[in-house]
């Protein structure tokens, strides 16, 4: 099994600008875990759910052909829906922003429903320091590019996390394809 697919360019550096400004410019709240938990030490973040900004339906169609066409060349998982909004995420340094190790799939609902994770890349590489993406799948660690608008796919059950951001702010794009759970 492939666990970690970079997609290239999933949205271009005009998309990526447009989606910072979103970001910026909505109410953001602070980012927690499954079933609203909240924990400091594990996740410092705010999060903008993209669903709840006007005018930004091409955000949600365009990841889905992006999962679409991931999942039929490279994973072939039995997905069903896109139960839960997509988010971008602010990890910022006066925050000492972060998301420690961790699977995406959970006891909640929807998490327990969560198969295939894809983050965007939304900043520019020289506009933070820290805040690599890592994921840690077959005893390898794989790192994400920094390349603006470049999409990493990877299973649910996956760890990763973002290491703290020590200057600046990293902003990036997430959402969870969901089907029946694994077995």
């Amino acid at each position: 099994m492939i666990a970690f697919h970079i997609v290239p360019e999933a949205f271009s550096a005009v998309e990526c600008a447009r989606l910072a400004e979103i970001a910026r410019a909505a109410p953001a709240q602070e980012a927690g875990l499954v079933r609203r938990a909240k924990d400091q030490n594990l996740r410092r973040a705010e999060l903008v759910w993209v669903d709840d900004v006007p005018g930004t339906d091409w955000v949600m169609d365009r990841l889905i052909d992006v999962v679409r066409v991931a999942n039929r060349e490279v994973f072939d998982f039995d997905l069903q829906d896109f139960a839960e909004s997509p988010q971008i995420a602010r990890y910022d340094a006066a925050r000492e922003g972060h998301f420690g190790w961790h699977s995406d799939v959970g006891d909640g609902t929807l998490a327990a429903r969560r198969k295939l994770t894809l983050v965007t890349q939304l900043s520019e590489p020289g506009a933070y320091k820290g805040g690599t993406l890592e994921v840690w799948f077959d005893s390898n660690l794989r790192t994400a590019p920094l390349e603006p608008g470049t999409a990493v796919l990877f299973p649910s059950f996956a760890l990763h996390r973002v290491v703290p951001v020590t200057a600046g702010e990293r902003l990036s794009l997430t959402v969870w394809a969901h089907g029946a759970p694994f077995r």
